[in-house]
């Protein structure tokens, strides 16, 4: 976990780096070569530095132990850190159309044709980030860390739309300056879609939302596999920032001893760890169990099909 924790935070760090020395570059660069589509991106780039320094905190905040004010711990700030990242993309999105609505009816010069060079090279740049901060936050299971990643592909389509702008207006010339505006209209509408699609699992890890049901089936075949446990009920899954707690009702043969039982308690807990490295907690609640014939009561608990 500390590991995994560790990592996404390196690279919500590389993506804070990144982003100031992007929104330095492309402010200028659309200042001085009068293309508004890169100033508006350099505007939703600014964003992206105040959601990787949220990612940061989140992460940092989420790794910390339990205590006595947080039995749980603080996982919850991770998607709570996720929620606020995606707030800030659909208010990026917004800045953005208000920029470039302005613009579209004021004329202004035409973009200078290194600003197209420009917006080619932040799109390598985000392009790549995305890629290796999307498979990261897979990897670790970090909600926060993939709203940052998609928070590089935005900026990246922001880019391109800045390109394919600038492009027309230098192709276009006079009477074309405001192709430009387009292109940031459209990318804000893309930051915005890339908004709500981040903010729904946040949203979700903060309501308790049951993660994947792999999770869930990877646990029951753990505690199954433990000899001595008869059948397994109400077995539930919650995550806590990238990690999970687990709890379940263990049956075990009722002539069993206080001290039997919880050494097959014990046994389930660590089976289950041990299957799952993300799960941090297991709470076990051992039960008789009694063959009343009716089967569906103390077969083992079964899960529908994926």
């Amino acid at each position: 976990m500390k590991k995994a924790t560790n990592r996404a935070i390196r690279w919500a760090q590389a993506g804070l780096i990144t982003n100031a020395l992007l929104v330095v570059v492309k402010l200028f660069a659309g200042i001085i070569g009068h293309s508004n589509a890169l100033i508006a991106d350099a505007v939703e780039s600014s964003a992206d530095i105040f959601s990787s320094l949220i990612v940061w905190m989140g992460l940092s905040i989420a790794a910390r132990p339990a205590d006595e004010d947080h039995p749980y711990g603080h996982g919850k700030a991770e998607p709570l850190a996720a929620a606020v990242v995606s707030l800030m993309l659909l208010g990026a999105a917004t800045g953005i159309s208000i920029i470039a609505i302005r613009d579209i009816r004021a004329p202004h010069h035409l973009p200078s044709p290194f600003t197209l060079f420009v917006a080619a090279g932040v799109i390598i740049i985000k392009e790549t980030l995305y890629r290796r901060v999307s498979r990261v936050g897979r990897e670790v299971g970090s909600t926060a860390i993939t709203a940052d990643a998609w928070h590089h592909r935005a900026d990246a389509i922001s880019s391109l739309a800045a390109f394919i702008g600038i492009g027309i207006a230098l192709l276009g010339g006079r009477g074309w300056e405001a192709a430009d505006d387009w292109a940031a209209l459209v990318a804000a509408a893309v930051v915005a879609v890339n908004g709500g699609r981040t903010l729904r699992p946040a949203i979700s890890a903060l309501m308790d939302e049951a993660p994947d049901r792999t999770v869930k089936e990877r646990a029951l075949q753990a505690a199954t596999g433990v000899t001595g446990v008869r059948s397994v009920e109400n077995l539930n899954v919650r995550s806590s920032g990238i990690g999970f707690y687990v709890d379940l009702h263990v049956k075990a043969d009722p002539r069993l001893s206080l001290e039997e039982a919880h050494e097959i308690a014990a046994k389930v807990k660590y089976s289950i760890l041990e299957a799952i490295p993300n799960v941090v907690n297991v709470l076990v609640h051992m039960e008789p169990y009694k063959d009343s014939g009716r089967g569906s009561q103390n077969s083992v608990l079964s899960l529908p099909p994926v």
